[in-house]
């Protein structure tokens, strides 16, 4: 997955000995692993900001991921890449949804919808979900259910 590439990456860029902030490598392989380690850093980042709970759940709970993620902010940060542009937030914005950083004041994921005054929270979405798929359930059966026997005329000829 997406991790495993990085880890690839990144070992390709450390073995090639390759400053994020110096010239853009010419060897085929390592141009290679420097635009998956900036690409999949950025993608990841979006997913984060898209997903938070979803990536929290997973992140929270794997060390290898962090210092993977925190190595690839740290080194899109130098290349560049990112400075300018519409995606020149994205590292920033990971890095505090992360906790990788300390949140600014003003911090506020451009994707968070607040529907609070309609569910109070993720668990009563869950909960209200869970409470329409059994009613469709119930419905379903319902008409499953047969009302006693079925007599059909049959014409039967000798």
């Amino acid at each position: 997955g997406l991790c495993q590439v990085l880890e690839d990456s990144r070992a390709v860029l450390i073995a090639a000995d390759v400053p994020p902030d110096g010239p853009f490598p010419q060897d085929e392989k390592i141009k290679d692993a420097y635009s998956h380690v900036v690409e999949n850093t950025a993608f990841f980042g979006d997913v984060v900001l898209r997903f938070p709970k979803i990536v929290h759940h997973y992140f929270d709970r794997n060390s290898n991921w962090n210092s993977l993620i925190r190595w690839g902010i740290g080194f899109c940060n130098l290349t560049g890449v990112f400075e300018q542009g519409p995606h020149s937030q994205v590292l920033g914005l990971m890095a505090q949804e992360l906790g990788i950083s300390e949140k600014s004041p003003d911090y506020r994921n451009p994707f968070k919808t607040d529907h609070s005054e309609f569910f109070p929270s993720a668990d009563a979405l869950q909960k209200a979900l869970r409470e329409e798929e059994k009613r469709r359930k119930k419905e379903e059966k319902r008409k499953e259910i047969r009302k006693g026997p079925r007599i059909s005329r049959s014409h039967l000829e000798l």
